[in-house]
């Protein structure tokens, strides 16, 4: 355990550098006096507005890579799949099409009421329809496989649609929407921002508090209810959960993909362990880590130019998750 607790501590530390590098790089890079002055509990007036702007978009990488994260162990727990992801039940499609619905549809039809308040509404009542469309097949057939199904179904449903729509949508509506589906960690609000933190400290709480029968699902469905686990509660538990914390944050953010597959084998691979009680903490640790290093790279240290997040993720992530499954045969 005593090697656990050094990982961890690792692991927090540079989850620190990880931090100060992404406040520190950007288009203009802060030199080291900044630092000095911060410390001194005094900004420059020059640097100020920037410092603000990412220390923001630093916290929104934190918690949307560790909401992600978390939400793809768990779903990779419930289907005891390892490509399983927080995209998955077809939250992300949802939330897609409903952002396409606005920004495309509402074109289409001559209304106007485009905002990142109402692209946000859009997509989470995209998302929650699909959770709830989920919710409703899980309780009448009660088979993880039959919302793995459902899932992508969903997904080359939305995708059609959005498709027809994007056809007939105007350039400028097109354009936008393109942006939203390529991911944005930046112009949030702090209460917004405030508010994911506090779904995440719950969620990972509560996880917690049932980390004993997410281990007892590893062994199987069968045994876990021969050890008194009320299994179809603990399913549906897990949709709701991930359902929320997936459909909230991809309507904060857009949609960001790779983060929640590829860090589950990642945390797994480093603490050489399936116990939820370390790998909860591990992945909301890991995935912000991750999805911080990720936006780094996104802001192209030096340049004014800023890459899409989502492509950056897919690219480490993809890799990664190939690199992972050859490892373990």
């Amino acid at each position: 355990m005593r090697l656990i607790y050094t990982k961890f501590f690792y692991l927090f530390l540079l989850l620190i550098l990880v931090f100060v590098l992404n406040l520190s790089l950007g288009s203009i890079i802060f030199p080291a006096s900044v630092w000095i002055d911060l410390l001194h509990g005094h900004m420059p007036e020059n640097y100020a507005g920037i410092f603000h702007f990412r220390l923001l978009k630093a916290f929104a990488a934190i918690l949307a890579g560790g909401s992600l994260a978390l939400s793809g162990l768990l779903l990779q727990t419930l289907f005891r799949n390892p490509i399983a992801g927080p995209y998955v039940l077809g939250l992300s499609s949802g939330a897609g099409l409903g952002v396409a619905l606005l920004l495309l549809g509402g074109s289409l039809l001559g209304f106007h009421f485009l905002s990142g308040f109402t692209t946000g509404l859009a997509a989470i009542l995209g998302s929650m329809l699909v959770l709830l469309f989920v919710v409703v097949l899980y309780v009448k057939f009660g088979n993880p496989v039959h919302l793995l199904i459902a899932g992508l179904m969903i997904g080359f449903f939305a995708s059609a649609l959005i498709s027809i729509l994007s056809y007939f949508s105007p350039a400028a509506n097109l354009q936008k929407f393109v942006f939203w589906s390529m991911g944005s960690l930046g112009n949030h609000s702090a209460v917004s921002l405030r508010l994911i933190f506090i779904l995440l400290f719950l969620v990972t709480v509560y996880s917690l508090f049932l980390y004993k029968k997410f281990n007892l699902l590893l062994l199987g469905e069968e045994y876990a209810m021969s050890m008194g686990v009320s299994v179809k509660k603990v399913y549906f538990t897990i949709i709701l959960i991930t359902g929320l914390l997936t459909g909230s944050i991809t309507a904060l953010f857009g949609p960001i993909g790779f983060i929640g597959l590829a860090v589950p084998h990642l945390t797994r691979r480093f603490f050489q362990t399936h116990l939820h009680q370390i790998l909860i903490p591990a992945n909301v640790l890991t995935g912000a880590l991750l999805l911080l290093f990720c936006d780094i790279v996104a802001q192209v240290p030096g340049s004014v130019i800023g890459l899409p997040i989502n492509s950056i993720t897919a690219l480490f992530g993809a890799p990664l998750v190939i690199y992972m499954l050859y490892k373990n045969k």
